[in-house]
Protein backbone atom coordinates (compact mmCIF):
# COMPACT_ATOMS: atom_id res chain seq x y z
CA UNK A 1 0.00 0.00 0.00
CA UNK A 2 1.06 3.45 -1.33
CA UNK A 3 1.56 6.06 2.04
CA UNK A 4 -1.26 8.38 1.31
CA UNK A 5 -0.96 11.82 0.15
CA UNK A 6 -1.79 14.61 2.22
CA UNK A 7 -4.57 16.42 -0.39
CA UNK A 8 -7.38 18.18 0.93
CA UNK A 9 -10.33 18.44 -1.40
CA UNK A 10 -12.53 21.43 -1.18
CA UNK A 11 -14.83 21.33 -4.48
CA UNK A 12 -17.37 24.02 -5.50
CA UNK A 13 -20.61 23.68 -8.26
CA UNK A 14 -23.89 24.74 -8.35
CA UNK A 15 -27.00 23.30 -8.08
CA UNK A 16 -30.69 24.73 -8.01
CA UNK A 17 -33.81 22.63 -6.93
CA UNK A 18 -34.75 22.88 -3.67
CA UNK A 19 -37.26 24.73 -1.80
CA UNK A 20 -34.68 25.60 0.70
CA UNK A 21 -31.11 26.17 -0.97
CA UNK A 22 -29.00 23.37 1.03
CA UNK A 23 -24.81 24.30 0.38
CA UNK A 24 -22.91 21.16 1.40
CA UNK A 25 -18.87 20.60 1.04
CA UNK A 26 -17.14 17.78 1.07
CA UNK A 27 -13.20 17.75 2.70
CA UNK A 28 -11.28 14.52 1.70
CA UNK A 29 -8.47 13.21 3.28
CA UNK A 30 -6.34 10.94 2.71
CA UNK A 31 -5.30 8.07 -0.51
CA UNK A 32 -6.32 8.58 -3.97
CA UNK A 33 -8.92 5.71 -3.47
CA UNK A 34 -11.18 8.14 -1.08
CA UNK A 35 -10.42 10.97 -3.31
CA UNK A 36 -13.18 9.06 -5.83
CA UNK A 37 -15.46 8.18 -3.30
CA UNK A 38 -15.72 12.03 -2.24
CA UNK A 39 -15.95 12.49 -5.96
CA UNK A 40 -18.68 10.14 -5.81
CA UNK A 41 -20.96 11.60 -2.97
CA UNK A 42 -20.17 14.98 -4.43
CA UNK A 43 -21.90 13.75 -7.65
CA UNK A 44 -24.54 12.21 -5.99
CA UNK A 45 -25.21 15.25 -3.32
CA UNK A 46 -25.33 17.29 -7.13
CA UNK A 47 -27.55 14.69 -8.36
CA UNK A 48 -30.02 15.58 -5.50
CA UNK A 49 -30.29 19.26 -5.62
CA UNK A 50 -27.82 20.37 -2.88
CA UNK A 51 -24.75 23.39 -3.84
CA UNK A 52 -21.65 22.09 -3.86
CA UNK A 53 -19.34 24.59 -1.73
CA UNK A 54 -16.29 25.42 0.34
CA UNK A 55 -16.50 24.45 3.91
CA UNK A 56 -16.86 28.18 5.11
CA UNK A 57 -19.75 28.69 2.94
CA UNK A 58 -21.33 25.50 4.26
CA UNK A 59 -24.91 24.49 5.79
CA UNK A 60 -23.59 20.67 5.59
CA UNK A 61 -19.77 19.47 5.65
CA UNK A 62 -18.64 16.20 5.44
CA UNK A 63 -14.83 14.67 6.37
CA UNK A 64 -13.94 11.87 4.81
CA UNK A 65 -11.45 10.49 6.50
CA UNK A 66 -8.53 8.10 6.47
CA UNK A 67 -7.48 5.50 9.12
CA UNK A 68 -4.39 3.85 7.56
CA UNK A 69 -1.50 4.72 9.98
CA UNK A 70 -1.45 6.88 13.50
CA UNK A 71 -0.21 10.24 11.40
CA UNK A 72 -3.81 9.52 9.31
CA UNK A 73 -5.81 9.10 12.19
CA UNK A 74 -4.86 11.99 13.82
CA UNK A 75 -5.03 14.41 10.91
CA UNK A 76 -8.44 13.17 10.42
CA UNK A 77 -9.61 14.11 13.96
CA UNK A 78 -7.64 17.49 14.12
CA UNK A 79 -9.89 18.41 10.94
CA UNK A 80 -12.88 17.22 12.49
CA UNK A 81 -12.31 19.32 15.36
CA UNK A 82 -11.38 22.40 13.20
CA UNK A 83 -14.37 22.20 11.07
CA UNK A 84 -16.71 21.95 14.34
CA UNK A 85 -15.48 25.53 15.00
CA UNK A 86 -18.13 26.59 12.06
CA UNK A 87 -20.74 24.79 14.15
CA UNK A 88 -20.17 27.39 16.40
CA UNK A 89 -19.01 30.61 14.52
CA UNK A 90 -20.50 29.87 11.23
CA UNK A 91 -23.04 28.71 8.83
CA UNK A 92 -22.73 24.89 9.65
CA UNK A 93 -25.84 22.99 10.74
CA UNK A 94 -24.62 19.48 10.28
CA UNK A 95 -21.20 17.61 10.60
CA UNK A 96 -20.64 14.54 9.51
CA UNK A 97 -17.71 12.03 9.64
CA UNK A 98 -17.17 9.66 6.93
CA UNK A 99 -15.10 7.56 5.14
CA UNK A 100 -12.40 4.68 6.86
CA UNK A 101 -11.95 6.21 10.19
CA UNK A 102 -15.65 6.08 10.86
CA UNK A 103 -15.51 2.50 9.42
CA UNK A 104 -13.57 2.02 11.99
CA UNK A 105 -14.12 3.62 15.18
CA UNK A 106 -17.63 4.79 14.86
CA UNK A 107 -18.96 4.66 18.60
CA UNK A 108 -15.83 6.64 19.57
CA UNK A 109 -16.20 9.21 17.47
CA UNK A 110 -20.18 9.85 17.89
CA UNK A 111 -18.91 9.52 22.11
CA UNK A 112 -15.93 11.59 21.98
CA UNK A 113 -16.94 14.63 19.38
CA UNK A 114 -20.30 16.12 20.29
CA UNK A 115 -20.09 18.51 18.13
CA UNK A 116 -20.23 15.67 15.27
CA UNK A 117 -23.87 15.00 13.85
CA UNK A 118 -23.26 11.40 12.42
CA UNK A 119 -20.94 9.05 11.23
CA UNK A 120 -20.50 7.39 7.58
CA UNK A 121 -18.84 4.34 6.88
CA UNK A 122 -16.95 2.98 3.59
CA UNK A 123 -19.89 1.85 2.31
CA UNK A 124 -22.15 4.32 2.70
CA UNK A 125 -21.33 6.38 -0.43
CA UNK A 126 -24.06 5.60 -2.39
CA UNK A 127 -26.77 6.59 0.44
CA UNK A 128 -24.96 9.75 1.32
CA UNK A 129 -27.82 12.28 -0.29
CA UNK A 130 -30.06 10.56 1.99
CA UNK A 131 -27.64 10.39 5.10
CA UNK A 132 -27.40 14.09 5.10
CA UNK A 133 -31.02 14.83 4.85
CA UNK A 134 -31.95 12.84 7.85
CA UNK A 135 -29.25 14.65 9.63
CA UNK A 136 -30.40 17.40 8.44
CA UNK A 137 -34.02 16.78 9.96
CA UNK A 138 -32.28 16.55 13.26
CA UNK A 139 -30.95 12.33 13.38
CA UNK A 140 -27.37 11.61 14.92
CA UNK A 141 -26.79 9.18 11.84
CA UNK A 142 -25.15 6.03 12.49
CA UNK A 143 -24.64 4.18 8.88
CA UNK A 144 -22.00 2.09 8.96
CA UNK A 145 -22.78 -1.14 7.53
CA UNK A 146 -20.04 -3.69 5.39
CA UNK A 147 -17.63 -2.27 3.98
CA UNK A 148 -16.57 -0.78 1.11
CA UNK A 149 -18.53 0.86 -1.60
CA UNK A 150 -17.69 -0.78 -4.77
CA UNK A 151 -20.21 1.07 -7.52
CA UNK A 152 -21.81 -1.30 -9.60
CA UNK A 153 -23.34 1.07 -12.28
CA UNK A 154 -21.47 4.10 -13.95
CA UNK A 155 -21.72 6.63 -10.97
CA UNK A 156 -22.05 10.66 -10.94
CA UNK A 157 -18.68 12.85 -10.34
CA UNK A 158 -17.66 15.91 -9.36
CA UNK A 159 -13.69 16.21 -10.16
CA UNK A 160 -11.64 17.36 -7.36
CA UNK A 161 -8.49 17.83 -8.77
CA UNK A 162 -7.21 19.00 -12.39
CA UNK A 163 -9.45 18.57 -14.79
CA UNK A 164 -7.53 16.77 -17.03
CA UNK A 165 -6.87 14.18 -14.78
CA UNK A 166 -9.23 11.66 -13.37
CA UNK A 167 -8.66 8.25 -10.80
CA UNK A 168 -10.82 5.77 -12.22
CA UNK A 169 -10.94 2.99 -9.05
CA UNK A 170 -11.56 -0.63 -10.70
CA UNK A 171 -12.22 -2.54 -7.36
CA UNK A 172 -12.56 -2.34 -4.22
CA UNK A 173 -11.20 -4.27 -1.10
CA UNK A 174 -8.13 -6.55 -0.48
CA UNK A 175 -7.33 -10.14 0.41
CA UNK A 176 -3.58 -9.58 0.77
CA UNK A 177 -3.84 -9.91 4.50
CA UNK A 178 -0.31 -8.06 4.74
CA UNK A 179 0.71 -8.40 9.10
CA UNK A 180 0.39 -4.80 9.55
CA UNK A 181 -2.77 -3.58 7.32
CA UNK A 182 -6.04 -2.49 8.58
CA UNK A 183 -7.42 -2.19 4.83
CA UNK A 184 -9.62 -5.60 4.35
CA UNK A 185 -11.23 -4.34 7.85
CA UNK A 186 -11.94 -0.93 6.44
CA UNK A 187 -12.92 -1.97 2.56
CA UNK A 188 -13.56 -5.64 2.53
CA UNK A 189 -12.18 -8.22 0.91
CA UNK A 190 -11.67 -7.68 -2.69
CA UNK A 191 -14.30 -7.12 -5.57
CA UNK A 192 -13.79 -6.34 -9.33
CA UNK A 193 -15.80 -3.28 -11.05
CA UNK A 194 -17.41 -4.82 -14.39
CA UNK A 195 -15.31 -4.03 -17.08
CA UNK A 196 -18.54 -2.31 -19.34
CA UNK A 197 -19.17 -0.01 -16.23
CA UNK A 198 -15.34 0.91 -16.18
CA UNK A 199 -15.28 1.84 -19.70
CA UNK A 200 -18.58 3.35 -19.89
CA UNK A 201 -17.61 5.51 -16.61
CA UNK A 202 -14.29 6.40 -18.81
CA UNK A 203 -15.89 7.53 -21.51
CA UNK A 204 -17.84 9.95 -19.79
CA UNK A 205 -14.51 10.90 -17.60
CA UNK A 206 -12.76 11.68 -21.62
CA UNK A 207 -16.10 13.19 -23.14
CA UNK A 208 -15.36 15.72 -20.16
CA UNK A 209 -11.85 16.67 -20.71
CA UNK A 210 -9.72 14.47 -18.70
CA UNK A 211 -6.80 13.54 -20.83
CA UNK A 212 -4.88 10.87 -18.10
CA UNK A 213 -7.06 8.22 -16.50
CA UNK A 214 -5.46 6.58 -13.63
CA UNK A 215 -6.37 3.15 -12.13
CA UNK A 216 -6.65 2.55 -8.70
CA UNK A 217 -7.57 -0.09 -6.55
CA UNK A 218 -5.64 -1.75 -3.72
CA UNK A 219 -4.84 -4.31 -5.63
CA UNK A 220 -4.76 -3.36 -9.44
CA UNK A 221 -2.92 -6.89 -10.30
CA UNK A 222 -5.64 -8.59 -8.70
CA UNK A 223 -8.30 -6.88 -10.94
CA UNK A 224 -10.65 -9.69 -12.68
CA UNK A 225 -9.74 -12.75 -10.68
CA UNK A 226 -12.90 -12.31 -9.38
CA UNK A 227 -14.90 -11.99 -12.32
CA UNK A 228 -15.40 -14.71 -15.67
CA UNK A 229 -14.43 -14.09 -18.65
CA UNK A 230 -10.91 -13.95 -18.49
CA UNK A 231 -10.92 -10.29 -17.30
CA UNK A 232 -7.43 -9.04 -15.90
CA UNK A 233 -5.54 -6.05 -15.49
CA UNK A 234 -3.70 -6.01 -18.40
CA UNK A 235 -6.87 -6.85 -20.98
CA UNK A 236 -8.98 -3.95 -18.57
CA UNK A 237 -5.90 -1.46 -19.69
CA UNK A 238 -6.02 -2.32 -23.17
CA UNK A 239 -9.40 -1.62 -23.94
CA UNK A 240 -9.54 2.04 -22.25
CA UNK A 241 -6.45 2.85 -23.74
CA UNK A 242 -8.18 2.84 -27.34
CA UNK A 243 -10.65 5.33 -26.01
CA UNK A 244 -10.81 8.41 -28.54
CA UNK A 245 -9.45 11.53 -26.79
CA UNK A 246 -7.50 9.67 -23.83
CA UNK A 247 -3.64 11.15 -24.01
CA UNK A 248 -2.43 8.78 -21.02
CA UNK A 249 -3.34 5.43 -18.99
CA UNK A 250 -1.27 4.96 -15.74
CA UNK A 251 -1.62 2.07 -13.41
CA UNK A 252 -1.15 2.42 -10.09
CA UNK A 253 -0.61 -0.27 -6.75
CA UNK A 254 0.70 -3.34 -8.97
CA UNK A 255 1.50 -6.29 -6.17
CA UNK A 256 4.85 -7.54 -7.23
CA UNK A 257 3.57 -11.42 -7.63
CA UNK A 258 0.75 -10.08 -9.76
CA UNK A 259 2.44 -8.12 -12.78
CA UNK A 260 2.61 -10.63 -15.46
CA UNK A 261 4.05 -10.69 -18.81
CA UNK A 262 0.96 -9.80 -20.47
CA UNK A 263 0.92 -6.45 -18.60
CA UNK A 264 4.58 -5.63 -19.53
CA UNK A 265 3.73 -6.57 -23.12
CA UNK A 266 0.95 -4.33 -22.95
CA UNK A 267 3.27 -1.26 -21.44
CA UNK A 268 6.03 -1.68 -24.04
CA UNK A 269 3.23 -1.65 -27.05
CA UNK A 270 0.97 0.71 -26.30
CA UNK A 271 2.18 4.18 -26.41
CA UNK A 272 -0.85 5.70 -24.69
CA UNK A 273 0.03 3.50 -21.52
CA UNK A 274 2.44 5.24 -19.30
CA UNK A 275 5.95 3.57 -18.91
CA UNK A 276 5.40 3.57 -15.27
CA UNK A 277 4.68 1.22 -12.50
CA UNK A 278 4.12 1.83 -9.21
CA UNK A 279 5.00 -1.56 -7.54
CA UNK A 280 4.55 -1.58 -3.36
CA UNK A 281 7.96 -3.47 -2.58
CA UNK A 282 7.85 -2.77 1.70
CA UNK A 283 11.06 -3.86 2.28
CA UNK A 284 14.03 -6.46 0.96
CA UNK A 285 14.92 -7.86 4.00
CA UNK A 286 13.72 -11.59 3.40
CA UNK A 287 13.40 -12.23 7.34
CA UNK A 288 11.01 -8.82 7.47
CA UNK A 289 9.15 -9.73 4.28
CA UNK A 290 8.22 -12.96 6.07
CA UNK A 291 7.15 -11.50 9.14
CA UNK A 292 4.92 -8.84 6.90
CA UNK A 293 3.36 -11.85 5.71
CA UNK A 294 4.61 -10.51 2.24
CA UNK A 295 4.07 -13.45 -1.02
CA UNK A 296 7.37 -11.43 -2.53
CA UNK A 297 11.15 -11.78 -1.13
CA UNK A 298 13.71 -9.51 -2.32
CA UNK A 299 15.13 -12.26 -5.29
CA UNK A 300 11.93 -12.43 -6.37
CA UNK A 301 11.79 -8.29 -6.72
CA UNK A 302 15.16 -8.36 -8.28
CA UNK A 303 13.90 -10.85 -10.95
CA UNK A 304 10.55 -8.70 -11.36
CA UNK A 305 12.84 -5.38 -11.74
CA UNK A 306 15.21 -6.89 -14.50
CA UNK A 307 12.49 -8.48 -16.41
CA UNK A 308 10.23 -5.28 -16.72
CA UNK A 309 13.59 -3.25 -17.35
CA UNK A 310 14.55 -5.52 -19.95
CA UNK A 311 11.42 -5.80 -21.42
CA UNK A 312 9.58 -2.23 -21.31
CA UNK A 313 12.49 -0.27 -22.18
CA UNK A 314 12.26 3.74 -20.38
CA UNK A 315 10.03 1.89 -17.83
CA UNK A 316 9.94 4.16 -14.77
CA UNK A 317 9.56 2.33 -11.89
CA UNK A 318 8.03 3.95 -8.37
CA UNK A 319 7.93 1.56 -4.79
CA UNK A 320 7.18 1.94 -1.63
CA UNK A 321 8.98 0.94 1.64
CA UNK A 322 8.58 0.74 5.64
CA UNK A 323 11.18 1.06 8.32
CA UNK A 324 10.73 0.14 11.76
CA UNK A 325 8.58 -3.25 11.47
CA UNK A 326 8.46 -5.25 14.43
CA UNK A 327 11.50 -6.80 14.86
CA UNK A 328 13.60 -5.17 12.37
CA UNK A 329 17.32 -4.94 12.86
CA UNK A 330 19.94 -2.80 11.61
CA UNK A 331 21.33 -5.73 9.28
CA UNK A 332 17.61 -5.64 8.23
CA UNK A 333 17.88 -2.13 7.36
CA UNK A 334 21.12 -1.92 6.30
CA UNK A 335 20.02 -4.93 3.26
CA UNK A 336 17.08 -2.56 2.42
CA UNK A 337 19.68 0.31 1.84
CA UNK A 338 21.93 -2.26 -0.02
CA UNK A 339 18.68 -3.21 -2.07
CA UNK A 340 17.87 0.79 -2.91
CA UNK A 341 21.29 1.42 -4.14
CA UNK A 342 22.15 -2.05 -6.72
CA UNK A 343 18.43 -1.59 -7.36
CA UNK A 344 18.33 2.03 -8.45
CA UNK A 345 14.72 2.70 -8.42
CA UNK A 346 13.31 5.54 -10.03
CA UNK A 347 10.92 6.57 -7.34
CA UNK A 348 10.88 5.56 -4.06
CA UNK A 349 8.61 6.47 -1.02
CA UNK A 350 9.14 5.86 2.79
CA UNK A 351 7.25 5.48 6.12
CA UNK A 352 7.52 4.18 9.30
CA UNK A 353 5.80 1.54 10.68
CA UNK A 354 2.38 2.65 13.02
CA UNK A 355 1.10 -0.11 15.36
CA UNK A 356 -2.80 -0.55 14.44
CA UNK A 357 -4.73 -2.18 16.80
CA UNK A 358 -6.31 -5.87 15.94
CA UNK A 359 -3.36 -5.96 13.47
CA UNK A 360 -1.16 -9.10 13.89
CA UNK A 361 1.84 -7.25 13.81
CA UNK A 362 0.42 -5.44 16.30
CA UNK A 363 1.02 -8.40 18.63
CA UNK A 364 4.32 -8.82 17.75
CA UNK A 365 7.41 -8.62 19.71
CA UNK A 366 10.40 -6.68 18.83
CA UNK A 367 8.48 -3.29 18.76
CA UNK A 368 11.04 -0.68 17.43
CA UNK A 369 11.36 2.52 19.37
CA UNK A 370 10.08 5.87 17.54
CA UNK A 371 13.47 7.94 17.31
CA UNK A 372 14.87 4.83 15.71
CA UNK A 373 12.44 4.57 13.15
CA UNK A 374 12.84 7.92 12.28
CA UNK A 375 16.11 8.24 12.03
CA UNK A 376 16.02 4.99 9.57
CA UNK A 377 13.31 7.25 7.50
CA UNK A 378 15.78 9.61 7.28
CA UNK A 379 18.37 7.82 6.42
CA UNK A 380 16.33 5.47 3.36
CA UNK A 381 15.06 9.35 2.38
CA UNK A 382 18.55 10.58 1.75
CA UNK A 383 19.64 7.70 0.29
CA UNK A 384 17.43 7.88 -2.35
CA UNK A 385 17.15 11.79 -3.25
CA UNK A 386 20.52 11.15 -4.31
CA UNK A 387 19.24 8.24 -6.41
CA UNK A 388 16.85 9.91 -7.72
CA UNK A 389 18.88 13.10 -8.26
CA UNK A 390 21.42 11.12 -10.38
CA UNK A 391 18.80 9.27 -12.61
CA UNK A 392 16.95 12.95 -13.41
CA UNK A 393 20.37 14.09 -14.00
CA UNK A 394 20.79 11.41 -16.75
CA UNK A 395 17.93 12.66 -18.06
CA UNK A 396 19.48 16.23 -19.46
CA UNK A 397 20.07 17.04 -22.67
CA UNK A 398 16.69 14.17 -23.22
CA UNK A 399 13.14 14.65 -25.27
CA UNK A 400 10.26 14.23 -23.43
CA UNK A 401 6.38 14.39 -24.01
CA UNK A 402 5.15 16.94 -20.53
CA UNK A 403 1.15 16.85 -20.21
CA UNK A 404 0.84 20.65 -19.25
CA UNK A 405 -1.22 21.58 -16.20
CA UNK A 406 -0.63 25.29 -15.42
CA UNK A 407 1.46 28.18 -15.25
CA UNK A 408 3.61 29.61 -12.59
CA UNK A 409 5.16 32.97 -12.84
CA UNK A 410 7.06 32.79 -16.26
CA UNK A 411 7.18 28.94 -16.41
CA UNK A 412 4.59 26.34 -17.46
CA UNK A 413 4.50 23.23 -15.65
CA UNK A 414 3.02 19.43 -16.00
CA UNK A 415 4.61 16.02 -15.75
CA UNK A 416 6.09 13.16 -17.90
CA UNK A 417 4.56 9.96 -18.36
CA UNK A 418 7.00 9.17 -15.11
CA UNK A 419 5.24 11.16 -13.28
CA UNK A 420 2.09 10.18 -11.18
CA UNK A 421 0.32 13.60 -9.50
CA UNK A 422 1.15 15.02 -6.26
CA UNK A 423 3.63 11.71 -5.42
CA UNK A 424 6.19 12.46 -7.97
CA UNK A 425 8.28 15.46 -9.55
CA UNK A 426 6.91 17.91 -12.43
CA UNK A 427 8.52 19.60 -15.14
CA UNK A 428 8.66 23.59 -15.41
CA UNK A 429 8.92 24.67 -19.06
CA UNK A 430 10.18 27.63 -20.72
CA UNK A 431 7.86 28.24 -24.10
CA UNK A 432 7.97 30.68 -26.74
CA UNK A 433 4.83 29.66 -27.67
CA UNK A 434 2.49 29.50 -24.80
CA UNK A 435 0.76 25.73 -24.28
CA UNK A 436 -2.43 25.14 -23.41
CA UNK A 437 -3.25 23.69 -20.03
CA UNK A 438 -4.42 19.98 -20.85
CA UNK A 439 -2.14 19.95 -23.76
CA UNK A 440 0.45 17.44 -24.96
CA UNK A 441 4.11 18.84 -25.61
CA UNK A 442 7.25 18.11 -26.29
CA UNK A 443 10.30 19.70 -24.82
CA UNK A 444 14.05 19.09 -23.90
CA UNK A 445 15.70 18.58 -20.30
CA UNK A 446 17.71 21.00 -19.59
CA UNK A 447 18.42 20.92 -15.90
CA UNK A 448 17.34 18.44 -13.05
CA UNK A 449 16.49 18.51 -9.38
CA UNK A 450 16.23 15.25 -7.18
CA UNK A 451 12.39 15.50 -8.10
CA UNK A 452 11.89 18.17 -10.56
CA UNK A 453 12.63 18.84 -13.69
CA UNK A 454 13.55 21.91 -15.99
CA UNK A 455 13.00 22.21 -19.67
CA UNK A 456 11.76 24.07 -23.05
CA UNK A 457 9.53 23.23 -25.44
CA UNK A 458 10.55 22.19 -28.94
Amino acid sequence: MSLPPKAKVRNAGEQAGQAEEIRVAVVNLGCDKNRVDSEVMLGFLEQNGYQLTAEQEADVIIVNTCAFILEAKEESIETILELAEYKEHGRCRVLLAAGCLAQRHPGELLGEIPELDGVVGTGGVGNIADIVRRAIAGERVQEVGPPGFLGRQVQPRVLSGSPFTAYLKIAEGCDNRCAYCVIPDLRGSHRSREPDVLVREAQRLVAGGVRELILVAQDTTRYGTDLEGGESLARLAGCLARLEGLGWLRLLYCYPSGITFELAELLAREPRVCRYLDIPMQHASDRVLRRMGRKTLQDDLRKLVDFLRRNVPGLAIRSTFMVGFPGETEADFEELLRFLREVRLDRAGFFAYSREEGTPASRMSGQVPEEVKQERLERAATLQREISLSLNRARVGSEVTVLVEGRKGELFFGRTESDAPEIDGQVFLRAAVEPEPGSFVRARIIRAGPYDLWGETL
